[in-house]
Formats: C-alpha cells, sequence, structure tokens
C-alpha cells in the first residue's frame, strides 16, 4: 500500500484533485481508499480546530489509512504544521500551492510551507496535475 497525503490550504483544490487522482487511478485497476478531513471530522464529531484537535485529526487520518488493504490510500486534509504531516507518514506528499490565503484566517496564520514534497501543483487543473502525478508513480513502479 501507498499512502498519499494531499494537503494544502482551505479552498486550493485538494479534494478536486484527490477526485480525479482516484478516478483515474482506479482506470488503471488500481484500489484507492480515500478519506477527507471534513467528512472524518463529522463521522467522529470532532470539530477542534485548536492544534491539539489538528494533531489529532492527523493521527486519526494515518489510523484509517494504516488500515486499508488497498494500492494506495490518500487522505486530503490542510496539514497546516510540520508535526500533521510527519504524523501521516506518507509515502507521497502532494502539496497543492494555488492560492496564497486559505477563507479561515487561523488557518492562514498557522500554515507553514512544507518542506519536503514530492509534487506541488501550482494550478487548479485536477485533470493536468492527476495525470502528472500518476505518470511520476507508475515509472517509480
Amino acid at each position: 500500500m501507498k499512502k498519499i497525503l494531499i494537503m494544502g490550504l482551505p479552498g486550493s483544490g485538494k479534494t478536486y484533485l484527490a477526485k480525479e487522482l482516484k478516478k483515474q487511478l482506479e482506470l488503471l485497476g488500481k484500489s484507492v481508499s480515500w478519506f477527507n478531513a471534513d467528512e472524518i471530522r463529522e463521522k467522529y464529531n470532532d470539530w477542534d480546530f485548536s492544534t491539539e484537535g489538528r494533531i489529532r485529526q492527523s493521527l486519526r487520518m494515518s489510523k484509517l489509512a494504516d488500515e486499508q488493504l488497498s494500492d494506495f490510500v490518500m487522505c486530503d486534509f490542510v496539514a497546516p504544521l510540520e508535526i500533521m504531516r510527519d504524523n501521516y507518514k506518507a509515502d507521497i506528499t502532494i502539496w497543492v500551492d494555488t492560492i496564497s490565503q486559505g477563507r479561515f484566517e487561523d488557518t492562514n496564520k498557522l500554515f507553514t510551507e512544507p518542506k519536503l514534497y514530492d509534487f506541488r501543483v501550482t494550478e487548479k487543473d485536477c485533470k493536468k496535475w492527476a495525470r502528472l502525478i500518476l505518470n511520476s508513480i507508475n515509472n517509480k513502479s
């Protein structure tokens, strides 16, 4: 199993990219599990956006991913802090860097640019980026 983290500010296009990447992986016959942070927060009724709450959410996302038997597991969430990205333990990290500010001021202030990532998405074109990412994944396997 390969764990994919799709991270970036709220409104950057993480979910659109995740949907498209999932679709393209499945067209290649790969099994894909996908977790969206908002859906997971709703499932666990955990809307705590304090630093502790955000770290708890990153650990939850990692645990859910680790429990899957799919070829690929994708999680899309903001992951504004390096510790949250480290908690997820991604094989592939995609930074969706298409906006300079999201819709939540507290998240904008908290967000630190990642030092390490495999892909930096710089424009809102999920089909193009999903193909580029998929081609790179296929070339590495």
